[in-house]
């Protein structure tokens, strides 16, 4: 079983900055993929960024620029540092983890931006 905690999410007007934050825990395979997606009310959740554990990334068009995923040493804790943040981006994010088939997701947390 892996656990994943986020947090950082929040309120914020347009054009500010929030870093959202994924700590991993329990069987944690070296060999892993992670991911931020966000999904608003009726509609699919989307990827918003992911970062496999040799450091590849990969963003959705609508944030690139604007947002960046890392992941520490221990590729147990992904951040996304979000900037130039706009109402479109509200939404709850969630996290994921992926490793030999096994998926995972955090609870998720609510990102809202106002105009």
């Amino acid at each position: 079983q892996v656990q994943l905690v986020e947090s950082g999410g929040g309120l914020v007007q347009a054009g500010g900055s929030l870093r959202l934050s994924c700590a991993a825990s329990g069987s944690i395979f070296s060999i892993n993929t992670m991911g931020w997606y966000r999904q608003t009310p009726g509609k699919q959740r989307e990827l918003v960024a992911s970062i496999g554990s040799g450091g590849s990334t990969d963003y959705a068009d609508s944030v690139k620029g604007r947002f960046t995923i890392s992941r520490d040493g221990a590729r147990k804790t992904m951040v996304l540092q979000m900037n130039s943040l706009k109402p479109e981006d509200t939404a709850v994010y969630y996290c994921k983890y992926i490793s030999y088939g096994r998926v995972y997701w955090g609870q998720g947390t609510q990102v809202t931006v106002s105009p």
